[in-house]
């Protein structure tokens, strides 16, 4: 395990103080955890949904939620199909990061990466990095067409030969997913020291099926904004050219492991693994 990385501990911890468009557990959403997910991936010990409701009002209501969930229908989520991205889909990526670009949780992150040497200092520019990073396609597979983006596999989630579940590491995608039945949450995943997880967690290790597979372990900040979460795994990928970057941060009580992987100039994967709470 890597030593704790205090400046990045103390930057995301203001992020988080300052992210005024996170949902309240318990006042916003609730979640229903049920079981213990099942050694052998095929167990469902959750006969019902992870989200127990979501104040969908709320999240529509937040300019940052509404123009995240236009993106959420804009992939193919298959690997190996071309993804075909239309001009109406452009403008939403756009607006996007318009709205994400002027809350403070950004503008703490441009700053500090600006401090770095690491972002251009102009607006406009600092989006075209954010687009290129995130948005940009690449093939997940040599010799493949353009068939994945950052943005795709985080928050969308992506499916290898039908048999393998890629990414979706975002909550509201899993929500919205769960409501339409498409996903089916099988329970949680216990660390080592801890029983079970609480209502209250603001980081999960779940098990789920999705299209038709199972993802046997998926970790995921629990009703967090999206700003926030692309606020963090940006600087994380930004700060380092390592193919496979672990920074050990602690944010509240949680002490994380932060997973971002690199493909060329744009993010593969970005994930947090909970390591402890201090409430153990």
């Amino acid at each position: 395990k890597k030593p704790l990385n205090h400046e990045l501990s103390k930057l995301f911890s203001e992020m988080w103080d300052m992210d005024v468009n996170r949902l309240t557990p318990g006042k916003d959403y609730t979640i229903d955890l049920q079981g213990k997910a099942g050694d052998s991936a095929g167990q469902d010990n959750a006969a019902r949904h992870l989200f127990h409701n979501v104040n969908e009002d709320r999240l529509k209501s937040i300019k940052t939620f509404a123009t995240f969930i236009s993106l959420l229908d804009n992939y193919e989520t298959s690997t190996g199909v071309a993804e075909v991205v239309t001009p109406e889909e452009i403008v939403e990526n756009n607006c996007f990061l318009d709205a994400i670009l002027a809350t403070e949780v950004m503008k703490l992150a441009h700053k500090y990466l600006l401090k770095n040497n690491l972002a251009k200092p102009n607006l406009a520019d600092f989006k075209h990095q954010l687009y290129d990073i995130w948005f940009q396609l690449y093939a997940r597979k040599e010799g493949d067409r353009p068939d994945s983006s950052g943005f795709e596999h985080v928050f969308v989630g992506e499916t290898r030969r039908g048999k393998e579940i890629l990414g979706l590491h975002n909550w509201v995608q899993f929500y919205l997913q769960e409501k339409r039945n498409q996903i089916d949450y099988k329970g949680y995943v216990a660390r080592k020291n801890k029983t079970r997880p609480d209502r209250d967690d603001r980081v999960l290790s779940i098990q789920f099926s999705w299209k038709g597979s199972v993802k046997p372990i998926g970790s995921t900040f629990i009703g967090v904004s999206p700003e926030f979460e692309f606020a963090l795994y940006t600087v994380i990928f930004l700060l380092s050219e390592e193919r496979v970057t672990h920074e050990t941060v602690k944010i509240e009580e949680y002490e994380l492991q932060m997973v971002v992987c690199r493909h060329g100039h744009h993010i593969g994967t970005a994930y947090p693994v909970l390591l402890s709470t201090s409430s153990e």
